[in-house]
C-alpha cells in the first residue's frame, strides 16, 4: 500500500507500512507462536489475510482547524509535522465510500458553526503551533471528534463528539441538508464528552435521526450496531472470525454456551443452533439491546426466507434458547452455580484476568473459544487455566500495516 502521508512523515499510524505484507503476517504469526510455545501440540490453521488497503469500516477523526476551514485527521507526529493539523480524509485504509463522506461532513462543521475543540494552542518561538495541557490555559471550541462507521451495505453512522449540548440544535437544523447531500447516512448522533482529557467519547448520546442502529450484515445475519456499541474494524476478517468460531463450536456440538464479552452478539448468534442454549453477557446495555433485536428478527423470519445455510424453521429453533443480559462478564461467571459445556470469550486488550480465568479453570466447561486482540494477555490468561489446553489456533490479520492482530484459540480440558 502506498501512502503519501506516511512517506512525508505526516502520519506514522501504520507502523509496518514499509514491511511487505507477507512479512507482516509472518512476523505476527511468529510472535503469537512464540508466546504460545509452551503448548507444542497446537494445530495452527493458515492465517486469514484480507485486503491491505480500503479495509477499515470506521474512521476516528480528530476535529482540527476552524469552523470555516475544518481539518479532519490527526495532530502531526514527532518530526517535521509535529503539532500541526494533518488532513487524513484520503487515508488509503478507508474505502471510497468512507472517504466520500468526509467532504459533506466537513461542510456540516462549517454550516453548523462547530468550532473544533482546542486546548488554547500557542505559537512557539519557531512559529509553529504547540498544544498545551488543560492546566496551561482554558480550552475552547465544541467539536472534538468525527466518528464514521460504514456498513457492508454502504450505509453510514456518523457521530459528532461535542464538548457540550450547546451546538446540538445547530446540528439538527442541518440534518435535512446532510441527508440529501449524503444519501448513505443512516444514523447521526451527538456524543457529549465534557472532560478535558484524552477520552474519545462520553456517556451521553443524542440520536438525531429516526434510525438509531446501523445494520452490519455478515453471512446473512444482520447485527445491529448502536452508536456506543463495539464492532471489529475490519468487516471481511470479522466475518471470517465468526465463521471459524462457528465451525469449531458446531464440531463440538455443545448443548450449552456462554458468550462472555458478547458485544452485539456476533459470536453468540453465529454459534447458536436448535437445541443449544446460548447466553451472551456484555457490560454495554446498548450492545445487549442490539443483540436481542437480531435474535428476535431471526426468530421471526418469514417461512420462505433462508439466512446463511438455514431456513426460517431452523433459525426459529436456534433462537428459542438464546438470551442476552447486560452485566460484567467475570461477575456473571463467578456468580453462577451452573456451568456451560463451552465458553466463548472475546475480551478487550487487558484479557479476561485472573478471576475469570480461575473460574473457568474450576468450571465444568470442556471447551473454551478465546478470541484475543492481545496475545500477550492471552498467554497470561492461559497460564491461569492450566487444565484448558490450546488445541487449535488461527491468526487473523484484522489490522494490516500494524503489529496488531486477532488470534482465535480453541481450548480443550485435558
Amino acid at each position: 500500500m502506498q501512502c503519501l502521508h506516511f512517506d512525508a512523515g505526516r502520519c506514522r499510524s501504520c507502523t509496518l507500512l514499509d514491511v511487505p505484507r507477507p512479512d507482516q503476517v509472518r512476523g505476527k504469526e511468529e510472535h503469537v507462536r512464540d508466546l504460545l510455545a509452551a503448548y507444542d501440540d497446537v494445530a495452527w490453521l493458515p492465517p486469514v489475510v484480507g485486503p491491505g488497503a480500503g479495509f477499515r469500516n470506521k474512521a476516528k477523526m480528530v476535529a482540527l482547524g476552524t469552523a470555516e476551514a475544518p481539518v479532519l485527521g490527526i495532530v502531526g507526529p514527532p518530526g517535521p509535522y509535529a503539532g500541526l493539523d494533518v488532513d487524513l480524509t484520503d487515508c488509503p485504509l478507508y474505502p471510497p465510500e468512507l472517504q466520500a463522506a468526509f467532504g459533506p461532513l466537513s461542510e456540516l462543521v462549517t454550516r453548523a458553526d462547530l468550532t473544533p475543540y482546542d486546548l488554547a494552542p500557542a505559537v512557539g518561538p519557531d512559529g509553529r503551533r504547540r498544544r498545551v495541557t488543560p492546566r496551561d490555559a482554558a480550552a475552547r471550541g465544541e467539536l472534538k471528534h468525527v466518528l464514521v462507521t460504514l456498513s457492508p451495505d454502504g450505509e453510514l453512522m456518523v457521530r459528532l463528539v461535542l464538548r457540550s449540548t450547546a451546538a446540538v440544535d445547530r446540528v439538527r437544523k442541518h440534518l435535512g441538508w446532510l441527508a440529501a447531500t449524503l444519501p448513505a447516512l443512516a444514523v447521526l448522533s451527538v456524543n457529549v464528552q465534557p472532560a478535558h482529557a484524552a477520552v474519545l467519547e462520553g456517556e451521553q448520546e443524542i440520536v438525531l435521526t429516526e434510525r438509531s442502529t446501523l445494520p452490519m450484515r455478515l453471512d446473512g445475519i444482520t447485527l445491529h450496531l448502536r452508536p456506543q456499541s463495539f464492532f471489529q474494524t475490519n468487516t471481511d476478517v470479522a466475518a471470517a472470525l465468526y465463521r471459524q468460531a462457528r465451525e469449531w463450536v458446531d464440531d463440538i456440538a455443545p448443548a450449552s454456551v456462554w458468550d462472555l464479552y458478547c458485544g452485539v452478539g456476533g459470536f453468540a448468534l453465529h454459534c447458536a443452533a436448535p437445541g443449544r442454549a446460548v447466553t451472551g453477557i456484555e457490560i454495554s446495555a446498548e450492545a445487549v439491546a442490539s443483540a436481542t433485536t437480531t435474535a428476535a428478527e431471526l426468530a421471526a423470519l418469514p417461512p420462505d426466507v433462508v439466512v446463511g445455510d438455514h431456513d426460517a424453521a431452523w433459525w426459529r429453533g436456534a433462537m428459542a434458547d438464546v438470551r442476552f443480559d447486560a452485566g460484567d462478564a467475570a461477575s456473571f461467571a463467578l456468580g453462577s452455580d451452573a456451568d456451560p459445556e463451552l465458553v466463548i470469550v472475546n475480551p478487550p486488550r487487558r484479557g479476561i484476568g485472573a478471576d475469570l480465568a480461575g473460574r473457568l479453570e474450576r468450571s465444568g466447561a470442556r471447551h473454551v473459544v478465546y478470541s484475543s486482540c492481545n496475545a500477550t494477555t492471552l498467554a497470561r490468561d492461559l497460564a491461569d487455566m492450566p487444565s484448558l489446553r490450546p488445541r487449535r489456533a488461527r491468526l487473523l490479520d484484522m489490522f494490516p500495516q500494524t503489529d496488531h492482530y486477532e488470534v482465535l484459540v480453541l481450548l480443550q480440558r485435558a
